[in-house]
């Protein structure tokens, strides 16, 4: 196995359309983005975590419960453009992008996105998706779809309901399981998690976006629309990001009880 030295970028900012400052915002005690930090220390493969942020509001938060915050420009893009900076000053093989707005993130997965990297040394971009039990989540293009071939690697990501479930005339739809009856296939939904040989990150950010990345708002696009092939891995894991006051409630509500059965032993 190969020795790599694998570093967890969590991108932060204070902006949030819907939820202004969400990865300050209290989950049970502590601030989004210390939440986050933490789910990752839990990873077996991860050597360090930084959260990289353009806000001083952020860097204190960080920095005031003991986390590696490294300040960034604000004139960034995209999260990925703001990792892409600190990836510069920092050695390491092999970087994770890691959403913010996660909370519950599993290690499990992190690890799970990670490891093909020590087994395949031309392996240069990964991420991971995890099988769409229901036709709704199927339909909603804020879940985006990936399509993978046999090995793994991504053919393609999508806001559309990819693959297109063609039936015998009469057929219903299956609900949950979304499973194809004849294929057996079940769609996957991508997981906004990337792992990026550090040369293919500093790439990546210094590509302009793609035709097809600015159509289905997908940046991901821009790696394969330039025949960079990405790696899926499937997980059981399924994120529960924070977009809407309604997500907040429901995460604090989960966070509550996870520690309140931790506290009990259970």
């Amino acid at each position: 196995m190969a020795d790599l030295t694998v570093v967890g970028m969590i991108p932060a900012r204070y902006a949030s359309t819907r939820l202004p400052g969400k990865v300050l915002l209290d989950l049970a005690g502590k601030p989004m983005i210390q939440r986050v930090y933490e789910r990752c220390l839990g990873s077996k493969l991860l050597d360090a975590v930084i959260v990289a942020t353009d806000d001083e509001r952020v860097y204190d938060a960080v920095a005031g419960f003991g986390g590696h915050v490294e300040m960034t420009s604000c004139e960034h893009r995209s999260g990925t453009d703001r990792l892409a900076e600190v990836a510069g000053r920092v050695a390491c093989d092999v970087i994770v992008n890691i959403q913010g707005d996660e909370p519950m993130i599993e290690p499990e997965a992190i690890d799970a996105a990670i490891a093909p990297f020590f087994e395949d040394a031309e392996l240069q971009i990964g991420t991971i998706a995890t099988p769409i039990e229901t036709l709704e989540e199927h339909l909603d293009p804020a879940a985006v779809k990936a399509v993978v071939d046999a090995d793994g690697w991504a053919l393609y990501f999508s806001r559309a309901p990819i693959p297109h479930f063609r039936l015998d005339p009469g057929a219903e739809q299956p609900d949950a399981p979304r499973r194809h009856p004849k294929s057996g296939m079940m769609p996957l939904k991508h997981i906004g998690l990337y792992v990026y040989r550090r040369e293919a990150l500093l790439w990546f950010a210094g590509q302009p976006p793609s035709r097809l990345e600015m159509t289905e708002g997908l940046e991901q696009l821009r790696a394969l629309e330039a025949g960079r092939r990405i790696r899926v891995v499937q997980v059981a894991y399924s994120p529960i990001g924070v977009d809407t006051p309604e997500d907040l409630e429901r995460v604090r509500a989960l966070l509550t009880r996870e520690e309140q059965s931790r506290g009990t032993g259970q």
